[in-house]
């Protein structure tokens, strides 16, 4: 009897087959075979699971004809390819010993699984290649939302006197069906993160090579390959992500012996990781997640991110930061000021950004010597932490730990503190270069400097940044008898790990943003310590749709810094209205970044209004499902969160530009109960939308509250208001009678 492993959870099925002692082959991923599934991906209709003689009939309808192959017979496909297995697309593994070894051939040695459907569920294989003398352990998991992941930790079994194995690269595969003929990715750059780009998914492969030392601004993020026209609520949709903030390769492949598959893993540069006798490397975890359309693959990441322990689980505080109000200008008389408008207007937390230390009065100095500065806070830090707390807000604070300008104490002291290409220097990038956090002494003193501030400050709250990539990174190592330099990514994100690891559990209430020149460092890995990203240095609400939309296909709304802005851009010149920048920023966690006190009572107590809106709708926002409903007209974007138990729904709808249809179309509003009655209310400032002309009849948001079912709603729709260019309105949806 074949060997086959079936998952299950959540309308979705992975099917895993181990026969013949060779490494795990996935005969499906996607849709469910246990019976029909709801169209949001949620209860199942049936709990008919497959017997093990279905399982084996399925693999035996999948054997491909021999013939025309690379090599004689039939060639599977595995999770982690190999060129012995007649695969010749991109090697899951490559590498050497001294040239020896090149190729491997792994023979299964044991597996176990433990788990049961619906609930989280592992699978181990242990496989070993005696010639190369290496040793692999896969693991594999499905969670109780339906999302898939797999890693593989990869052992030298030879003797101390063999060479050690020069590791190329490690990349992990999921397969998709040929079906999936569409790629969705992501590009972008500093202050335009995840631009979404599609292409056909043709014969070839697609590769997005990262190799900024953090995420980046223009990575692939989640590779989607989908059927034909896939969108948000339409369409199948198998998408991959690689967990890791480090350098890192995604590839999309296909050829005609090679069914599609989408590989990811950690991007290595030449000697960066060699395996002695008994090392170890380990994969970063490669996710999966397939939906019927985008929302539903969507919704699979962030329910699982939520069932996490370490996921946050108190209101999040709406934060005033002090970047775009005061810049480098600190002054405690200022700063009082700003934090008594904050915390009349309802703010939580208040955080000073770059400035307080060392001799940071601009961008050229300072970085690396994170102790108070005399000059500017002559009676330290403790005056303005105790006006904000006295205030009721929490206190935080801006730190750039991994990064040093030349013009500093500690560069002064340790220039072979900073990685570098010996002899020189990289070419700066903002006056910066980089911490060598992988040399210990250079580990433990920032780590004893940020642990003291925290010590001696009641600071609840990090805003950790990185404000440059990591060009020509080395770092001091030993070979043999001789101090060479090799490049550091991989070790340099190892350490970053480390350092923010123990900081937390030096610190466990102390919460920590992941900033990154922006939102240049957002990925499931540092997500794994870090409690909000800061999506994008750019607070423009027009260009802020697109990059939280995209940003919001992998994380939860609770974890997406979204921050209301000036009334003029300062990065775009551009001015908006109060409301617009409110509601798109409404259901993230929400912030404030300009100077409260040059607003007029009037334009304070809208604020406090808006603030005071999203308080009343975060819980759902931040707990939700997200919904993005087909939109009527392609001047009008809708957002949207759902609540699981489908009592409660949200919908904001922007106005990119003047709309080509007048009246404004019809929009559907999917993702609630049928069968339940939904009260639809709107939430528009008075400049957000046309007036009705006179003698017209009402609209549904002029008169009474309007009802509709939720089958209705979704079948039928509403019309939409006419939103004026660049303004945005909230439609609510509350259940009458919810079952």
């Amino acid at each position: 009897m074949p060997e086959i492993i079936h998952f299950h959870a959540s309308g979705v099925s992975l099917v895993i087959d181990l026969t013949d002692g060779r490494l795990p082959r996935v005969l499906h991923w996607g849709a469910s075979l246990a019976g029909e599934v709801s169209p949001d991906g949620g209860d199942l209709k049936s709990e008919a699971l497959p017997t093990d003689d279905e399982l084996a009939q399925m693999r035996r309808a999948l054997i491909p004809q021999a013939g025309g192959f690379p090599v004689d017979g039939v060639v599977d496909f595995f999770v982690l390819p190999q060129t012995s297995e007649g695969d010749l697309g991109t090697p899951g593994l490559t590498g050497s010993r001294a040239g020896r070894h090149y190729s491997t051939a792994f023979t299964v040695t044991e597996w176990e699984r433990s788990g049961a459907p619906e609930a989280d569920q592992r699978l181990t294989v242990h496989a070993v290649d005696e010639a190369a003398q290496l040793r692999l352990r896969l693991t594999i998991e499905m969670t109780a939302q339906g999302l898939i992941r797999q890693r593989a930790v990869l052992t030298s079994t030879a003797d101390a006197e063999a060479e050690p194995y020069d590791l190329g690269g490690l990349l992990l595969a999921w397969p998709v069906p040929a079906t999936a003929t569409e790629l969705l990715d992501f590009s972008g750059h500093w202050s335009r993160e995840r631009d979404p780009q599609r292409t056909q998914f043709t014969h070839g492969t697609r590769l997005r090579d990262n190799r900024r030392g953090a995420t980046g601004f223009d990575t692939a993020y989640v590779l989607t390959a989908g059927t034909p026209g896939f969108e948000y609520r339409t369409g199948q949709a198998w998408g991959v992500h690689t967990a890791w903030s480090g350098n890192h390769r995604t590839v999309a492949e296909r050829g005609p012996y090679q069914p599609g598959r989408l590989m990811g893993g950690e991007l290595l540069e030449s000697g960066e990781v060699r395996l002695a006798s008994g090392a170890s490397y380990t994969t970063p975890w490669f996710y999966g997640s397939y939906g019927a359309g985008l929302d539903v693959l969507s919704q699979r990441f962030h329910r699982w991110l939520r069932s996490r322990p370490q996921h946050p689980a108190r209101p999040r505080p709406v934060t005033l930061n002090t970047w775009e109000a005061v810049y480098f200008n600190h002054d405690l008389g200022r700063l009082t000021a700003l934090a008594d408008k904050a915390a009349s207007v309802g703010l939580e937390r208040f955080v000073l950004d770059d400035g307080w230390f060392g001799g940071r009065r601009d961008d050229s100095a300072g970085l690396g010597d994170w102790v108070v500065s005399d000059e500017v806070w002559p009676d330290g830090l403790d005056p303005l932490i105790e006006h904000v707390t006295g205030l009721g807000m929490e206190f935080g604070l801006w730190v750039e730990p991994e990064m040093i300008n030349l013009d500093s104490d500690l560069a002064r002291a340790h220039p072979d503190w900073i990685l570098r290409p010996e002899p020189r220097l990289p070419r700066e990038s903002r006056h910066q270069q980089v911490l060598d956090l992988t040399n210990p002494d250079a580990f433990d003193h920032i780590l004893d400097r940020l642990d003291a501030l925290l010590t001696q400050h009641d600071i609840a709250y990090l805003k950790w940044d990185h404000n440059r990539n990591l060009v020509e990174p080395g770092r001091l190592a030993r070979r043999g008898e001789h101090d060479v330099r090799l490049p550091a990514v991989h070790e340099q994100t190892l350490a970053l790990y480390r350092l923010i690891d123990e900081l937390k559990a030096r610190h466990p209430a102390v919460e920590i943003e992941s900033c990154s020149g922006g939102g240049g460092r957002i990925d499931l890995e540092i997500l794994e310590r870090t409690d909000r990203v800061w999506v994008s240095d750019m607070i423009d609400p027009m260009e802020r749709v697109r990059i939280q939309r995209g940003t919001n296909l992998l994380i939860g709304w609770e974890l997406m810094g979204c921050h209301i802005g000036s009334p003029r851009s300062h990065a775009t010149g551009r001015a908006a209205s109060l409301s617009l920048r409110a509601l798109t920023a409404l259901f993230g966690h929400l912030g404030v970044e300009w100077d409260l006190t040059s607003d007029s009572p009037d334009e304070l107590a809208e604020l406090t209004e808006w603030i005071a809106l999203h308080k009343r709708f975060r819980a759902l926002a931040h707990r939700g499902d997200v919904i993005h409903p087909t939109s009527p007209d392609e001047a009008i974007d809708l957002q949207g969160v759902v609540a699981e138990d489908r009592s409660h729904a949200l919908i904001v709808a922007t106005a990119l530009t003047s709309s080509g249809a007048f009246p404004a179309r019809v929009a559907t509003l999917p993702g609630l109960s049928p069968d339940t009655r939904y009260e639809v209310t709107l939430h528009a400032a008075e400049e957000a939308i046309f007036h009705t002309a006179p003698g017209a009849e009402k609209t549904w948001w002029d008169g009474e509250p309007l009802e509709l079912t939720g089958r209705a709603l979704a079948v039928v729709g509403v019309r939409l208001p006419l939103i004026q260019p660049e303004q945005a309105v909230l439609i609510e949806l509350t259940a009458v009678n919810p079952a």
